[in-house]
């Protein structure tokens, strides 16, 4: 695998803006590419990539799945696009739906649903309505950095709080405990599990992985501060990228551990349509020496190729190295007295439909 030619853009993940063949969008340059031309020749850095966000005003907020290799049927997404820029993001081919790029523009153009709680409390007030577990950040993390000036996912929060709806949040950023007054609340009535995801304990690794994103320290911290509140909390290694990150899997697990963690998984490299040539780029340019060897790998354990889309399997890894990671995931969470089998049962038959009318309830 050769090395990029080109300077590496700071502070983002992909490297440049990949259109996606499989919709026949025109490619985007721009005139005469001079910046690419200046910075090549006399080392002058490119502008930084500016982050803006489109605020959108969609008419329904919950999106169903039927998919067999996931736990949830339902999920809201209060974002699109993800300033994390985590280059392995199986959710930027979303962004291609759009006609953008899942390369940059995936992590610089977002997209933010204002009216996501309000909608979701006409979703629950409807008659037919029956609850399950909602998740979030399940596409696109619910705390990526605009949240702490939109507050979406804390208005979603409070909504399910006030409906006793069970919900899921998945997320990398340690903003998750801006929230810790409602989560609380939630957990009290059973109603909330938090997952936060690591990948690795090294900070210039994850910076390059996923610059936007909390670091590993402050991840880790607030899992022991979730589960300090007695909030059930998961920790997942994930992805596990072969011969970058496998090496921090038992070290990841034992530091949840002595942090009061109690269910932990660890979920193996995906790379659905345009992620796979984004995370070719970016071997090339951060792990040029070693890029070959990681999606041989890869290949291994997803028979042959790049990625298996197919149901039941694609969540499964197969193979020598799928079989190793497994036997020494196991064998940390032994040791650091964590059960692989824990699973978080929240109560659904709590949930009382909102009041749209502003009438009293008759008891």
């Amino acid at each position: 695998m050769e090395p990029s030619r080109h300077e590496r853009i700071k502070g983002r993940g992909a490297q440049g803006n990949l259109v996606p063949g499989r919709f026949g969008l025109a490619s985007r340059k721009l005139d005469g590419d001079w910046r690419d031309h200046v910075a090549f020749l006399d080392g002058t850095p490119t502008p930084p990539v500016r982050t803006t966000v489109t605020e959108e005003h969609p008419k329904t907020i919950l999106t169903f799945n039927h998919s067999p290799d996931v736990p949830f049927d339902r999920s809201v997404n209060a974002y699109r696009g993800c300033e994390h820029g985590c280059i392995y993001c199986f959710a930027r081919p979303t962004h291609a739906f759009h006609d953008l790029s899942p390369g940059l523009d995936f992590e610089t153009r977002l997209f933010a649903k204002p009216d996501a709680a309000a909608l979701l409390r006409k979703t629950f007030a409807k008659a037919g309505y029956r609850p399950r577990p909602l998740a979030m950040g399940t596409n696109t993390d619910p705390y990526q950095p605009i949240e702490a000036r939109y507050r979406i996912t804390r208005a979603v929060l409070e909504v399910c709080l006030e409906a006793s709806h069970p919900l899921t949040i998945t997320t990398k950023s340690d903003r998750v405990l801006d929230d810790l007054d409602l989560l609380t609340d939630l957990a009290r009535l059973k109603l909330v599990a938090v997952s936060i995801s690591v990948t690795s304990l090294d900070p210039k690794l994850s910076g390059k992985l996923e610059p936007r994103a909390a670091s590993p320290a402050k991840r880790l911290a607030a899992l022991g501060a979730l589960a300090a509140a007695g909030i059930p909390v998961h920790c997942s290694v994930s992805p596990v990228i072969p011969a970058i990150t496998d090496e921090f899997m038992e070290a990841i697990v034992a530091e949840a551990g002595q942090r009061g963690v109690r269910s932990a998984g660890w979920i193996p490299l995906r790379l659905p349509h345009e992620v796979a040539p984004l995370f070719r780029e970016w071997l090339a340019v951060h792990f040029p020496e070693r890029g070959n060897k990681v999606m041989n790998i890869v290949r291994s354990i997803r028979g042959g190729r790049d990625n298996d889309p197919g149901f039941f399997t694609r969540m499964k890894p197969q193979g020598v190295w799928a079989d190793l990671f497994n036997a020494r995931f196991r064998l940390a969470c032994r040791r650091a007295g964590i059960d692989r089998g824990e699973r978080m049962v929240l109560d659904c038959a709590q949930f009382v439909a909102p009041d749209l009318t502003g009438q009293l309830r008759l008891l």
